[in-house]
């Protein structure tokens, strides 16, 4: 494969030409980074892709600005057979390269110092601060040891060396490190990043269930202090096993599909939650671990879900520019919230979710305030 073209063009794509990050880009094979992953067929269902099979479609694939997934659920596409059909969600890819260059330019990065990239994936984003920065002061880590250890040896045919680790991120992590950047999202921030980041230290990451990039300077009680980032990112939530566990649309399916305790007409149109990154962000600062669901029938028809650990569920049900049937149960009215959030959007032009002031506790808390508003996430 003659992939320096490729490379050469991606890089055009995802950095300015004066970019520090434009020849790490074009000089990194990520092709053989992703030797096979996973696509997702018209119809809903996972394809195996295979690189070798087919050399021009894995140039095309691997050289797009796109993320390509590489394990559904508990199954790796490097130990998937012909034919296989996974069910389940994403649980690791290699995530497109202009969100890893963004992510990394928001950690304020120089040379001499030592970085910690939390979620090896295909090892993407260490090639690039490896090949940027010296293989020495760069640390990776991955609670998947199949990932790690495929990471560690494609990176060595590169003759990038970095430290790759299998360890839980939300626990206590291998070193001391001036700047932390996270590929994969986190709720609440873990204790661990703190203790682990140097005094003046600065970290970056993604709250789970949000678009919200956290960006926070190590302050000298061993909290820190920042703001959200007037950008926005989304990233698998961090995993703590093989797989994810059931999330609570399917925990409480017997429950959702059934008349609620109130039934109601909605204020506005039924809406794609987890598509409206903005109102999703404020959502989850209003009624912590809601999770969502959409389905949009052939004729138009429109179904979201609203569910929470504690039992509270919502359904909205109606066409495309009309007011929806709402059925709620439960302690709180998860609607009722989406409503008022919506309201405060149009009303307001706006909702206080990026470029926000932040201070974050040694525990890991994290407070939010815009003049006479404020949010705690922990």
């Amino acid at each position: 494969m003659k992939w320096q073209g490729a490379a050469a063009r991606l890089a055009a794509a995802v950095t300015d030409p004066d970019s520090r990050w434009r020849t790490p880009v074009a000089s990194i094979r990520r092709h053989e980074l992703i030797p096979r992953w996973w696509e997702r067929s018209p119809d809903g269902t996972w394809a195996l892709q295979d690189g070798a099979a087919d050399p021009e479609a894995w140039e095309r694939s691997a050289y797009a600005n796109r993320s390509k997934v590489t394990r559904v659920g508990p199954l790796h596409a490097d130990h998937a057979e012909a034919g296989a059909a996974p069910e389940g969600v994403p649980t690791s890819s290699a995530t497109l390269p202009s969100l890893v260059v963004q992510m990394l330019r928001h950690g304020r990065l120089h040379e001499g110092m030592d970085i910690l990239d939390v979620g090896t994936g295909s090892g993407y984003s260490t090639a690039l601060l490896a090949h940027r920065f010296g293989s020495s002061r760069v640390t990776s880590v991955d609670v998947d040891a199949y990932l790690t250890g495929a990471a560690t040896e494609r990176l060595a045919v590169l003759g990038l060396r970095p430290t790759i680790a299998t360890v839980d991120a939300t626990g206590p992590l291998p070193g001391r490190f001036d700047r932390i950047v996270s590929m994969v999202s986190v709720i609440p921030l873990p204790a661990s990043w703190l203790a682990a980041l140097r005094p003046g230290g600065r970290l970056v990451t993604v709250i789970s269930r949000t678009s919200m990039i956290v960006t926070a300077w190590k302050t000298e009680d061993g909290g820190a202090v920042g703001s959200t980032a007037r950008d926005w990112a989304g990233f698998m939530n961090a995993r703590h096993g093989q797989d994810y566990p059931p999330g609570v649309v399917s925990r409480f399916a017997d429950r959702i599909g059934q008349d609620g305790e109130e039934i109601s007409t909605g204020r506005y149109p039924v809406l794609d939650v987890d598509e409206a990154w903005e109102v999703r962000s404020m959502l989850e600062l209003r009624a912590p671990g809601t999770e969502c669901a959409y389905r949009e029938d052939e004729d138009g028809r429109r179904t979201a879900w609203l569910v929470h650990p504690d039992g509270s569920w919502a359904r909205a049900t109606g066409d495309k520019d009309q007011f929806p049937t709402v059925h709620q149960s439960g302690p709180r009215r998860l609607w009722d919230v989406l409503d008022r959030i919506r309201n405060r959007l149009n009303t307001r032009g706006g909702l206080p979710v990026y470029g926000v002031p932040l201070t974050i506790t040694p525990e890991g808390a994290i407070h939010l305030s815009r003049g006479q508003w404020n949010a705690t996430i922990s």
